[in-house]
């Protein structure tokens, strides 16, 4: 750690955690664990996750900006986008006064107000190569809370730049994690990657691996998603499979092995080292919350909750775990999205679509499970569970305040 440079935050977790319990606590999800992940309210049974909310990652960015804040309190502090993808913890963070920097048309931060007596935040989720290198050379203090599993996928990434394969990332070119780990083969010269969204994707590129497949036609394809100067004969020679850390990991797991098998019908399984590594690289955390929803549906449920930002890539993918078992699954960003006056839930039924609102959405329900996305704090978990009762016409069966 230098003078401008921090990752280990400032010793100042004692001065701050009163703060923070009073900011994202819940008795109402205490209340939860300590009945065995169960709470009634009349005739409702409501059923939580037992892996949910805040994860450590998103823990310790939240801690970093709130020690920061609290370290330099004569000083402008910035944070480059959003520090995770919740909306109530963007606003708590604003309302202390960080100023969150804005992305131009080209996916780069304008840093344009920055001077070298200022302070930056970089997210949980990191930022790219050139942004971070930007960034230095105007000399501000910068405070680092890039998760360390993404870390951990950088490093696999930027190996494999450096031994000539190409990163073929399953993930979300768009999203800021993404373009952060893509960027990392700029180290190298001649790094390369690629971006595959599911595996009808990564289908197309097995095809080309196997011999067919038009090279053209994926590169418009592709044309967000890839390197600049990507040339699909050349570099799908060799290729390194990693992943956003919040995806779904059986599908990244799957889609390694069916590349992996591409290469063995093209080059056959002697050689199949020389063109294909993999390793997962989804975070203990994602994949914890992940199981504890499959766990959680092994037993009947009339519908699920899932609570998080509708840009929270974590918390979409649990919403389609529910809904791919058959379970009626409601993703909602915030404990508003149940309207106690109406009735009424507003919601996102699908990765990127619009919002919608649905009526009697309540009607011949007796169990609902509960999920949070890893950057949704226990508060807005709480006050979900509250809202639902409100509009039931129950009351949670909570223990007396102590």
């Amino acid at each position: 750690m230098t003078s401008t440079y921090y990752r280990k935050g400032f010793g100042l977790k004692a001065v701050i955690e009163g703060q923070l319990t009073s900011d994202y606590s819940s008795a109402v999800v205490d209340a939860l664990r300590a009945g065995g992940y169960e709470l009634r309210a009349g005739e409702l049974r409501f059923r939580l996750a037992r892996e949910f909310g805040f994860c450590y990652g998103v823990d310790r960015a939240v801690e970093y900006a709130y020690e920061t804040r609290t370290k330099f309190p004569g000083k402008r502090v910035f944070l480059v986008g959003e520090i995770i993808h919740n909306p109530h913890v963007n606003a708590k963070l604003a309302a202390m006064g960080i100023i969150e920097l804005g992305q131009g048309p080209d996916g780069r931060f304008d840093l344009s107000m920055l001077t070298a007596e200022d302070v930056v935040i970089l997210p949980a989720f990191g930022v790219t190569v050139a942004d971070f290198e930007r960034l230095r050379a105007l000399g501000s203090v910068l405070v680092d809370t890039t998760c360390g599993s993404v870390l951990n996928v950088w490093k696999r990434v930027e190996s494999y730049a450096r031994d000539g394969f190409t990163a073929l990332i399953h993930g979300k070119y768009y999203h800021e994690e993404t373009r952060a780990t893509a960027s990392q083969v700029t180290k190298h010269a001649g790094g390369r990657f690629l971006v595959v969204l599911n595996m009808d994707e990564a289908r197309l590129v097995c095809d080309f691996i196997e011999g067919s497949g038009d090279a053209a036609q994926l590169a418009a394809h592709f044309s967000a998603a890839m390197s600049p100067g990507f040339d699909f004969t050349r570099d799908l020679e060799r290729i390194g499979v990693a992943n956003q850390t919040t995806m779904l990991s059986g599908e990244s797991l799957a889609i390694a092995h069916e590349i992996r098998k591409s290469f063995v019908r093209r080059h056959g399984e002697d050689t199949v080292a020389a063109h294909f590594r993999t390793f997962d690289t989804i975070c203990s955390a994602t994949q914890e919350r992940q199981d504890a929803v499959i766990q959680l549906l092994e037993n009947p449920m009339d519908l699920m909750i899932v609570v998080g930002g509708y840009n929270s890539s974590n918390t979409t993918h649990l919403a389609a775990l529910c809904r791919d078992r058959g379970v009626t699954a409601y993703h909602i960003e915030d404990a508003s999205a149940v309207d106690i006056e109406t009735g009424m839930l507003r919601h996102q039924p699908r990765v990127k679509a619009p919002e919608a609102t649905v009526s009697g959405w309540l009607d011949n329900v007796h169990t609902i499970g509960i999920t949070a996305g890893a950057s949704t704090p226990n508060n807005k978990i709480g006050e979900t569970i509250l809202r639902i009762c409100a509009v039931a016409g129950v009351e949670p069966e909570l223990p007396p305040p102590a």
